[in-house]
Order: structure tokens, then sequence, then C-alpha cells
């Protein structure tokens, strides 16, 4: 069986074209929840395709597997000990501080 990656496809009527604002939450279009970005990918086009004729009209791919296992990257496995995190190296944090840039910001 192939890994699980949920999407969820949903759309709605925008109240404009030149931000994400939907114009009647109570009308908002659940299209379905997906196993894989292929198969919400197909469902988006046709939602978006049977409402061509609606410019207002917008449907999303929200990539759920990210929002709830953000830690993961693409190929990782979830276990059950944590993977320890380093802090961050005192040179890298110090080469802004002490090197020697032009005014326009790049180095010399």
């Amino acid at each position: 069986m192939a890994k699980q990656l949920l999407h969820l496809v949903f759309g709605g009527e925008l109240t404009d074209l030149s931000k994400v604002e939907f114009r009647d939450l109570d009308k908002i279009h659940f299209v379905g929840l997906y196993p894989n970005f292929a198969k919400a990918r197909e469902a988006w086009k046709a939602a978006a395709q049977a409402t061509v004729d609606n410019a207002h009209m917008r449907y999303f791919v929200v990539h759920l597997h990210k929002m709830l296992q953000p830690e993961l990257e693409a190929g990782e496995t979830l276990s059950a000990t944590p993977k320890p995190t380093r802090p961050a190296s005192p040179a890298r944090s110090k080469a802004g501080k002490t090197g020697k840039t032009s005014p326009a910001g790049g180095r010399k």
C-alpha cells in the first residue's frame, strides 16, 4: 500500500479575485478528502471545470499531511524517538556580525 498523504479539496466564490476571501462561508463546497495529490488534483480539476462560467469561483488543494505532521520531510517516516536538534553554529551566527559588507549588502 502506498504512503497515505491526505489532501483536502474545497472551493467557493471569492469576494475579490486578488485575495482569498470567500463571499459566503456557508456555501463553501467541500469536494472531498483524498489519499494522495494525484487523486486530489483530479477532483480539483473536475470541480474547477464544472464552475468555469463563474470567474469568482475558486477551488483549492490543501496538503493536510503537511499540517498534521509538519516535522516530516518528504520520504521520512515517523519514529518513536525524535531526532535531536543541533543549536546554530557559533561561527555561522557571528559571520553576519564580523563579515565586511559593501553598502549594497554584498561581501567585499
